[in-house]
């Protein structure tokens, strides 16, 4: 991370709510400043987690997506309108960002990530997160994230469900306890077709807002030193019961 510097009146007044409270204050707004945030996904997750990380003053975002606005995206994916249909979700998430906050340094990454290149990539920022529709991405993340020493915030949606959680396997937790990775969570991928994707099953929209906002939320919490991250929690959400739930969980061996 970079040097602090000095807010302009313009940042302290756009940020008085953050700086008054007291587990932020002007040190974890700086904090937030200087931060570097990867997210992986400008959809229905990506959407709330780079708008109200933008909003809050992170330095440097860093959109990773391969896909373009479809009409179909709109009904979940906020960050993008009509005029963006047809454009790259990354182009379109960025024109969003700047209306948000001029502030906010864009590195957009119009590719799929593999393997072999999402370790470079991710050299670049302090932290990664991981909204994206599929298993062999959030292993992949989960791994990157774990070599590369960065903390992981990953998410996923079903109908009208989702889960969060937080991953720093290379630190130990409580009592000198390795952290859980995320195979101690999913140890094995789901079987082919068992989980169908939202275009066979369908989602209600703002459920992906309810798990975005608090991936972004948990991000914050990370970068400030605010609150106790989901390391080693599940947290669940059921939106046609309104209920969460939270379920903990530990390193395997």
């Amino acid at each position: 991370m970079t040097d602090s510097q000095a807010f302009s009146s313009e940042e302290i007044e756009r940020y008085a709510r953050h700086i008054v409270l007291p587990e932020i204050g002007g040190a974890g707004q700086q904090a937030l400043k200087r931060a570097r945030v990867l997210v992986i996904g400008a959809g229905g997750l990506g959407s709330p987690v780079l708008s109200y990380l933008a909003a809050a003053g992170t330095g440097t975002l860093g959109i990773a997506d391969d896909d373009g606005v479809s009409l179909s995206n709109l009904q979940r994916q906020i960050i993008h309108d009509t005029g963006s249909v047809g454009a790259a979700k990354t182009e379109s998430a960025a024109r969003a960002i700047a209306r948000i906050n001029p502030h906010v340094v864009c590195r957009r990454f119009h590719e799929r990530l593999d393997a072999s290149t999402i370790g470079d990539l991710l050299s670049g920022f302090d932290l990664l997160v991981d909204g994206s529709d599929n298993f062999d991405t959030r292993y992949m993340a989960a791994d990157a994230a774990e070599r590369a020493e960065v903390p992981l915030v990953t998410g996923a949606v079903g109908r009208f469900d989702g889960s969060l959680t937080v991953l720093k396997p290379y630190a130990n937790g409580a009592g000198g306890k390795a952290n859980p990775r995320y195979r101690d969570l999913y140890p094995k991928r789901p079987p082919e077709g068992l989980v169908p994707s939202c275009a066979e099953a369908g989602i209600v929209g703002p459920v992906t807002g309810v798990i975005g906002t608090l991936m972004a939320m948990e991000v914050i919490k990370l970068v400030t030193g605010a609150g106790e991250p989901l390391i080693g929690r599940l947290l669940l959400y059921d939106g046609l019961s309104a209920r969460f739930e939270t379920i903990a969980y530990a390193r395997r061996g």
